[in-house]
């Protein structure tokens, strides 16, 4: 249980987040991932990193039963700085990322997905932002980075989520394999862009984030001040709380 790195072929790196029983982290969580996905990222000898998990699901974004024992806000700035160093680990990542996703892409996972360089996925797998219906904000910036602008926005008005499959034909997929060939076609991907030159790689990576049109660190603080406001209103507690019980 936990994040682990394990390095299964010259060049690639995988971080593996095991969180059961759903993959939603804790504050202590999101930290450990970041820290090994920038481990991986400054190995001189790694040029691609995979991002992936065990169990259910990829990630069902935050542990909200660590929000709900919170009586007051830390719990809840101790998850927006959190997920906050996350995602700017895995976009950040002196090389590529491609992010093996399997069963439900949740919240905080949209985060880690849309952040990836690439992604590959499970024919099970599904990708959402149900933070309207747990009292928060949050990662429309990465969402918007899988899915058109008005289906953005559709998604996250709704709750809705939609499959791999509608995600490969915006583009935002890679690829879609059954769920026990996963892991080698993320590999597959991964060893191909391992293949290049270590420094070219690097220099493609940063040289792809300067020129984003969007600042996803910035943007992604701004939404968290949104989610903080809720919190102070009430409106977050009064919502989370209806989280796992019977409408």
């Amino acid at each position: 249980m936990g994040v682990s790195t394990a390095t299964p072929e010259r060049g690639v790196s995988v971080v593996t987040a095991d969180f059961p029983p759903v993959n939603a982290l804790p504050v202590q969580g999101w930290y450990e991932l970041a820290g090994a996905v920038r481990r991986a990222g400054r190995d001189p000898d790694v040029r691609c990193v995979v991002l992936a998990a065990e169990g259910r699901g990829f990630n069902a974004g935050v542990d909200i039963r660590e929000l709900q024992r919170d009586p007051g806000q830390r719990a809840l700035i101790g998850a927006n700085r959190a997920c906050h160093e996350a995602f700017g680990a895995v976009y950040a990542c002196e090389v590529p990322v491609v992010a093996a996703v399997h069963g439900f892409c949740l919240g905080g996972g949209i985060g880690l997905a849309g952040n990836a360089d690439a992604v590959v996925a499970s024919d099970d797998a599904v990708f959402g932002l149900p933070e309207l219906d747990r009292g928060a904000l949050g990662a429309a910036t990465h969402l918007a980075r899988l899915v058109p602008q008005h289906l953005m926005r559709t998604l996250y008005y709704t709750s809705r989520t939609v499959t791999a499959a509608e995600l490969h034909a915006h583009g935002s997929v890679w690829r879609v394999v059954p769920r026990d060939g996963l892991r080698a076609a993320a590999l597959e991907l991964a060893r191909e862009i391992a293949a290049k030159d270590g420094l070219l790689i690097r220099l493609a990576k940063a040289a792809i984030n300067g020129i984003d049109p969007v600042d996803v660190h910035r943007s992604y603080r701004y939404e968290q001040g949104f989610t903080f406001e809720a919190a102070l209103a009430g409106t977050a507690d009064r919502v989370r709380d209806t989280f796992g019980k019977e409408a």
